[in-house]
């Protein structure tokens, strides 16, 4: 006797064929590597940058993600950079690959609920990416001990930790927006174009345009302008504006974690200058909550998104 299920019935079996699909593709193959060169270059750099300067830091281990050395950019310059096109590759074309095969209608006829599909379809991938990230992690941690010769403390492990928490987030953020074009297109090539499309638009162009749309509705004081300064609401409004990216979020955040001296990321006022001075570090907790709306920021955009799509597709059409 067929026993009724809950409105997640089949969720495990779909994300463990999910998990397989992804983890034995081409796709996933090339995109692997991709991220494994590029980042060892990065960090091949970042190791001979910091073995070129003989000052102390008491934040050596963290130098290997931020420190840059002409023509490479940063380990996390390249994350920001990558992540979205292996989240992107992973989820352009999820569902509406299942319309084109005319498999949706007879995978929906299984004990299998939409909800359990469309969740467990975005848990596959963010799980797929999470390995990627993990094991890249494993490799910087280990490259550093091997090459620096100096083992991080416990303060530098959980930061660079906490940080790769946040690059699984912002993988999410990708994932659920390349999800919802899937849902919404169901040609997999007009998904992938708008995505990377939207992509390059929100990373690359919108944080220039909304310096142009801040003076725009707050223009410059002459006085500040002749002083060579940035009048503060103007500057306020674009940082507010230059939020709306992901990738400005994401950036933000990587500085207050990799960055124990960083007080806040937006204006400065006096009393976040109190034991800067003197170059005094933050705790992990005060860092955490400095960039901590940042944070839940990207967790709600990833929410928000896989919420439209998930509403959208409830209402589709999926007979063969």
């Amino acid at each position: 006797m067929q026993r009724e299920g809950s409105a997640f019935s089949g969720l495990g079996v779909v994300v463990l064929k999910e998990l397989s699909d992804h983890l034995t593709s081409v796709r996933m193959r090339v995109l692997e590597w991709l991220v494994v060169l590029v980042a060892l270059a990065a960090l091949y750099g970042a190791i001979q940058q910091i073995k070129d300067t003989t000052a102390e830091d008491p934040f050596l281990f963290l130098r290997l993600f931020t420190t840059s050395r002409d023509p490479l950019p940063s380990f996390v310059s390249f994350l920001s950079f990558l992540v979205p096109l292996m989240a992107i590759g992973l989820g352009f074309d999820t569902v509406n690959s299942e319309h084109n095969r005319r498999t949706l209608s007879r995978i929906l006829s299984q004990p299998i609920y939409r909800d359990a599909l469309l969740f467990g379809k975005f848990l596959a991938g963010l799980i797929t990416l999470s390995i990627s990230l993990v094991t890249l992690w494993l490799l910087v941690v280990g490259l550093g001990l091997l090459l620096i010769g100096i083992p991080p403390g416990a303060e530098e492990i959980a930061r660079s930790f906490v940080f790769l928490l946040v690059t699984i987030i912002y993988a999410g953020v990708w994932l659920a927006l390349a999800l919802l074009f899937s849902i919404l297109f169901r040609s997999a090539a007009t998904a992938a174009l708008v995505t990377l499309g939207l992509w390059l638009f929100i990373t690359f162009i919108w944080p220039v345009l909304a310096g142009a749309v801040a003076q725009a509705i707050i223009p410059p004081d002459p006085r500040y302008t002749a002083l060579g300064l940035q009048t503060p609401g103007t500057a306020e409004l674009e940082q507010i504006l230059a939020r709306l990216s992901p990738s400005t979020l994401y950036a933000e955040v990587v500085v207050a974690l990799l960055d124990p001296t960083t007080r806040a990321l937006g204006p400065i006022y006096l009393s976040q200058l109190q034991g800067a001075v003197l170059g005094a570090p933050l705790p992990l907790g005060a860092s955490v909550l400095i960039a901590w709306p940042q944070i839940v920021a990207m967790i709600a955009s990833a929410l928000l998104l896989f919420v439209v799509g998930y509403v959208i597709f409830q209402r589709q059409e999926v007979r063969a």
